[in-house]
């Protein structure tokens, strides 16, 4: 094997790559084909369209509409499932109450995991514990906890064949972060609505920053808005691909091979007026106590170095990363149950 780096995937900015990961099934040609072609698009761009995934109509038609059902519900019942109740980050969000790097989302949204029982750290346990309980759930729309728990399982086998093909293309063990995921991984789904734009003139649907888990699958509909920081260094819009998922890698992808792949600063603006948009980003995540070992692979000695932000430092421990970002994302749930690990003012 020689140590030549594909070239970029999509050199246009006008759409991301576009990866057909049944090719997989196509023989040794069409399967080389798809290495290619995700190699560059992780190493080059960091984000992808993900077509041929095997998730058909109807499964996400089931999702949908269990989703847009949610927010039809009357703004009590939702209410109901206010997430500042919930000291593991599990419900709903009214518009405004998250941040991204300290601003306001103009967004709502309800926040799943996988089912389990609440964990409290027992003394000298991590803290990050807390981010494993019970989710909360509509009880007027009792489909919503089969279509949501669903979604996580289904994309959940997506996205382990997919970082199985990634690391296969970049000539590493397809198999190396297995035992970090498995039956104890910890999976995120969030449900969202961008209600038009924010009153205050901002346009931020969502703040620019990266993802911190390994991979993150979206579906998103037909209205837009989510935009992509490329080679340029500008944000370029990223035009919806029916049937598709929106691929970002994350930041301990990128900490594993020293920044040869890319974790990648999105965005999302507001849609104009009134307009709704819906979307639904589910993040392939390990397990809270995994701790992600460097990736062997023959590109490592040509890796740039991971990006370094002193603002944002990243842990040995996956659970440390996202219950950083959850105390930042939700100062209110923060506040209330955590005051303990939030750092002086």
């Amino acid at each position: 094997m020689t140590n030549t780096v594909p070239a970029a995937a999509n050199p246009s900015y006008d759409q991301l790559p576009i990866i057909d990961l049944s090719d997989a099934d196509r023989g040794p040609e069409a399967r080389a084909r798809l290495h290619d072609r995700l190699h560059g698009a992780a190493h080059d761009v960091g984000f992808f369209q993900l077509v041929g995934h095997g998730v058909t109509a109807a499964e996400t038609d089931a999702l949908l509409a269990a989703m847009h059902a949610f927010f039809r519900l009357p703004e009590a019942d939702r209410l109901a499932l206010d997430n500042v109740g919930s000291p593991h980050f599990r419900g709903y969000t009214r518009t405004g109450d998250e941040r991204t790097a300290g601003a306001r989302d103009w967004r709502d949204q309800l926040d799943i995991g996988a089912e389990r029982p609440a964990r409290i750290p027992a003394p000298g346990e991590p803290a990050y514990w807390w981010l494993q309980g019970p989710n909360q759930w509509p009880a007027a729309l009792p489909e919503l906890r089969a279509a949501a728990l669903t979604w996580i399982d289904r994309l959940g086998a997506v996205a382990d064949r997919l970082l199985r093909e990634l690391l296969t293309a970049i000539g590493a063990p397809a198999d190396f972060y297995a035992p970090v995921f498995g039956a104890h991984a910890h999976p995120h789904l969030k449900l969202v609505r961008y209600p038009g734009s924010a009153d205050d003139g901002t346009g931020q649907g969502v703040g620019a920053h990266k993802d911190y888990g390994f991979l993150t699958l979206l579906l998103q509909d037909r209205i837009g808005g989510l935009e992509v920081q490329r080679a340029d260094g500008r944000f370029h819009p990223v035009p919806p691909l029916p049937g598709a998922f929106v691929v970002n890698l994350g930041e301990l992808l990128e900490v594993a091979t020293d920044g040869y792949l890319r974790a990648t600063n999105h965005r999302v603006v507001s849609p104009p007026g009134a307009t709704e948009r819906f979307s639904v980003p589910f993040f392939y995540n390990p397990r809270l106590d995994a701790r992600i070992e460097p990736l062997p692979f023959p590109y490592a000695s040509t890796a740039p170095g991971a990006t370094d932000d002193p603002g944002n430092p990243l842990f040995a421990e996956y659970g440390y990363n996202e219950l950083k970002g959850k105390l930042r994302a939700h100062p209110l749930v923060a506040e209330r149950h955590h005051a303990e690990l939030l750092s002086p003012a």
